[in-house]
This record gives structure tokens, C-alpha cells and sequence, in this order.
């Protein structure tokens, strides 16, 4: 239900920015909104409260973003809190920032390494990637597991491609456990 909620949230900011040409910065807004509420844990503990009525949560939201932010994403807000959505806000503007990358033929790449990698390693295995995929630039975000031996995972949405050696030993393993002596 949460997908469909923020899909459908989502998409009405990604079209709405778009009809207005503000693209680019209703993104900047989103992240920046994602960022407050990130940081601000009470004013998600406003949100959700109960016995606050959601004329005074939508008095709030106007207090604090009004002047700050455009009128689309005070306005979007808004309606979020009307609708009772607020517990599906970062979903929300994830999925709106996903359309807006998708969009721009921006790539999300999460590369999984067994030890840190130095600059160069970091920029061939970007250049590698833009010239096998659609894409015309990523962001790359980098981790280290030591249990993966050697080599490197790499994940660009929902295709995953797992050159570690840990798998690699995995698999052998698994094909030894199938051979039957005589």
C-alpha cells in the first residue's frame, strides 16, 4: 500500500514539476524537505501525533517552510498533511526524486568492494559503467566487505552482478557437492 501511495504522490509532484518547469528545483526542495525531517525528529513526532489537529500541522508546516521553500512543495506538503500522508512523506519524495533521476538518465550505483578503493579504481569502474548502461552519469556510493574476499558487487537498481570470490567459491563448492564418485 505504502508503494502505491508514493507512487502515486510522486508521480503528481514529478508532472506538476514538469508542467511548471521547475524541475530542477522542486528536486533541490525535496531532498532539502527530506533533510529537515531527517534531522528533526520532533517535528515527525508533530506530524504523527494524535491529538494535534491537522489544521494545527498544516499551520506548522506553513510556519516552517513558507518563505523557505516554492509554493509547489509548501503547497504539496500541505495537501500531504490534509490527506493524512505524512507517515508516507519519505517515501514520497524518494520516489519523486527517483523520477526525477530516471528522468535525467542519472544511475544509482552501490559497488561493494573487499577493501577501499583508491580514486582511479573509483573513476574506472564509473567510466566503465556509463559505457555499458543508458546512463549519462551516477551517483556511486561505495562500501567495503572484508567477506567478500576479493572483487567487487555491484547493484544499479534491480540488476545485481557479483564478481567476489566469495561467490565464486560459493558456487564452486556447490557444483563439487553434485559430483558423484564411482
Amino acid at each position: 500500500m505504502a508503494k502505491l501511495v508514493s507512487k502515486t504522490y510522486g508521480e503528481a509532484l514529478f508532472k506538476l514539476a514538469m508542467e511548471e518547469n521547475t524541475l530542477d528545483e522542486v528536486a533541490k526542495e525535496a531532498s532539502a524537505v527530506l533533510d529537515a525531517f531527517a534531522q528533526n525528529e520532533e517535528l515527525s513526532k508533530l506530524l504523527n501525533h494524535p491529538k494535534i489537529t491537522r489544521e494545527e500541522k498544516v499551520s506548522v508546516i506553513e510556519n516552517i517552510f513558507k518563505g523557505n521553500f516554492s509554493d509547489t512543495i509548501v503547497g504539496f506538503l500541505v495537501i500531504i498533511v490534509n490527506k493524512g500522508r505524512y507517515n508516507d512523506m519519505n517515501e514520497i519524495f524518494q520516489y519523486f526524486l527517483d523520477e526525477v533521476r530516471e528522468y535525467k538518465n542519472i544511475g544509482v550505483a552501490y559497488v561493494t568492494s573487499a577493501t577501499e578503493l583508491n580514486d582511479q579504481q573509483k573513476k574506472d569502474i564509473e567510466s566503465r559503467l556509463l559505457q555499458v548502461t543508458k546512463y549519462v552519469q551516477f551517483e556511486m556510493h561505495y562500501n567495503v566487505d572484508k567477506a567478500l574476499i576479493g572483487g567487487l558487487i555491484i547493484r544499479i537498481g534491480d540488476r545485481v552482478v557479483d564478481s567476489s570470490i566469495r561467490t565464486k567459491l560459493s558456487m564452486m563448492a556447490k557444483d563439487l557437492s553434485k559430483i558423484q564418485l564411482q
